[in-house]
């Protein structure tokens, strides 16, 4: 017994192993620009790299509207903005920031209900090379019938580098436990809004969006 259960446990730490591999081969190393337009745009907060393309995806034509998901309440619409100065006009007509949204769902929860509102069918996510995958499950999950486009952002972590860099692997590591975590949750959930992990979302919703003049 003790015998298979070792077999079993260095079975399962050499699949986990490979798991790990595919997911960190599977990631963007380079920024790519979208191959089509899209109703929208989605940037999940986390990294300011990430704002700053979604604005210039945005200030290029690639869609019509942004929603910047996961602001810090303490975050005002002006910070933002300065930290763009050649985009301000973008947020006085096409930038729309969500504060409730803490974590993947709830950015999932608040981009699924934007788009409706605005009865969008495509969207460019931005996000981080690394919380692409996690995000498209979530996205997926969400909002089955509409058109994503990944915009992996890869100017903080280069995945083929987890090897020789402890903090890499570290944060790889902790985004594959992560994904697979979310992967499996999607299986057997029907709607993210009734999930156990989307009751931390407390606030009621609050868009901080001007209207097109």
């Amino acid at each position: 017994m003790a015998t298979c259960g070792f077999y079993g446990f260095m079975t399962s730490v050499i699949v986990g192993f490979l798991g790990f591999l595919v997911f960190v081969y599977s990631l963007d190393r380079f920024e790519q620009k979208p191959e089509t337009r899209a109703d929208g745009i989605v940037a999940m907060t986390g990294g300011a790299q990430r704002i700053g393309d979604a604005i210039d995806l945005l200030a290029q034509g690639y869609a019509k509207r942004l929603l910047i998901s996961g602001v810090n309440e303490k975050t005002s619409r002006e910070e933002i903005s300065r930290l763009n100065p050649g985009q301000r006009r973008l947020f006085d007509c096409c930038v729309d920031l969500d504060y409730r949204a803490r974590n993947t769902i709830g950015n999932a929860i608040e981009t699924r209900r934007w788009a409706e509102r605005n009865h969008f069918a495509a969207l460019i996510v931005v996000t981080s090379n690394y919380h692409m995958p996690r995000t498209l499950v979530e996205l997926d999950h969400a909002l089955p019938n509409l058109q994503k486009i990944p915009y992996p952002v890869a100017a903080t972590i280069d995945p083929h580098e987890w090897w020789s860099n402890a903090g890499t692997a570290k944060v790889l590591f902790s985004e594959y436990v992560k994904f697979v975590a979310v992967w499996l949750r999607t299986r057997f959930e029907t709607d993210p809004e009734r999930s156990k992990v989307a009751k931390i979302l407390g606030k009621p919703v609050h868009y901080a969006a001007v209207e097109p003049h």
